[in-house]
């Protein structure tokens, strides 16, 4: 009898009645047991319906619920949006619900809903935050310009 005690992982792989197995893990769950392998549950499932922040490869910040993933940690977030920080200033750009393919995934956790909004940064519209990252991209492209200008220079 599964009940009472952990299912091995030779009874889970032969089928134990399905039924007791089920009761089994759901009670080893709610005691933090330790459950074989094949029974754990990922990570990212405690996650679930709550708001996270996920940092992209290409250095982007999305915040939003998460509400679905895959065995590829393809993320699908509800009432996403993207966090754009410049200098002092925030803003955020909504989203809605967002699609993130899994390899573009770098760190995904969950927000502290007491610490969410920067309070060292002030807030502004999306259009202005949008000009502002042009500016500031704009920026590192002269510097970069001029880098290379001046490079004959060897000021090292």
């Amino acid at each position: 009898d599964l009940i009472g005690r952990i299912p091995t992982e030779k009874e889970i792989d032969e089928g134990s009645n399905d039924e007791t197995l089920t009761k089994r893990v759901i009670e080893a769950m709610e005691t933090r047991e330790q459950l074989p392998r094949q029974l754990q549950l990922p990570p990212m499932l405690e996650e679930l319906d709550k708001k996270v922040l996920v940092n992209l490869r290409d250095g982007r910040v999305i915040v939003g619920v998460l509400r679905s993933f895959d065995q590829f940690a393809n993320v699908v977030l509800e009432n996403a949006y993207e966090r754009i920080i410049v200098e002092d200033v925030y803003g955020d750009i909504p989203l809605g619900v967002y699609v993130i393919r899994g390899e573009n995934v770098v760190i995904m956790g969950e927000v502290n809903l007491a610490k969410e909004v920067p309070t060292a940064l002030r807030r502004v519209s999306a259009p202005e935050i949008q000009q502002a990252k042009r500016a500031e991209k704009a920026a590192d492209g002269l510097k970069e310009t001029m880098r290379k200008r001046f490079d004959f220079l060897d000021l090292e």
